[in-house]
């Protein structure tokens, strides 16, 4: 199958076996910068799954998935540079405050300066609570602290793994503006939810796993 005009990752005929269940069956689609693509699907439709592979954690059967019209395999480093990941696990240290966190997280991707830190963990609302250790934090807290995370990995592309988990209703609305605000300004998220998603501005598409 040819590569699609103008898109930014593509999926093409995605086949996943994980042991003896058959998880993505043909899966396709095509994303293009400023776009979102809401992957949803039943407990067990293969969502994570779905995610996994195309942050090239997981390889699939048969099926090819491109980065910018090229297999993500011929380069991983620079594919791997170019998104983020949040997974339903929020991968923090529990013992580390959430500005040690991500001290720690965004720099080794690339230089950050504090005040880039201070700024993405005030644009998550957790700025007041940044020197405390996670571990006496909320889940929805330490959700945020993860979302913040993503926001340091300057990557046009996010990869989100129900981002919307343990959050509030304030915490949804603020992660729904930040989610718009990155497709309008030229970047691409997928991210799967049980929910209906609403991202004023953007336009959003989406993609049911059965």
């Amino acid at each position: 199958m040819a590569e699609t005009a103008g898109a930014a990752l593509e999926a093409v005929n995605l086949h996943l076996w994980r042991g003896t269940r058959h998880v993505l069956r043909g899966v396709s689609f095509a994303a293009a910068f400023g776009e979102s693509l809401h992957v949803r699907g039943p407990n067990g439709a293969g969502k994570t799954s779905l995610l996994r592979t195309l942050a090239g954690f997981l390889w699939p059967e048969d099926g090819r998935v491109l980065w910018r019209g090229r297999e993500i395999g011929a380069d991983r480093d620079g594919y791997a540079s170019e998104f983020a990941y949040l997974a339903h696990d929020n991968a923090l240290k529990a013992d580390l405050s959430a500005l040690e966190n991500l001290h720690y997280a965004a720099r080794v991707r690339h230089p950050t300066s504090d005040g880039e830190i201070d700024a993405a963990l005030s644009g998550v609302g957790i700025g007041a609570e940044r020197q405390l250790p996670v571990r006496v934090l909320s889940a929805g807290q330490r959700r945020r602290v993860a979302l913040a995370r993503v926001l340091l990995a300057r990557a046009r592309l996010w990869l989100l793994d129900e981002p919307f988990t343990n959050l509030d209703a304030a915490g949804v609305r603020d992660l729904s503006t930040l989610i718009a605000a990155h497709v309008v300004g030229g970047g691409l998220a997928i991210l799967t939810a049980h929910a209906d998603l609403a991202l004023p501005g953007t336009t959003l598409r989406r993609l049911e796993l059965a």
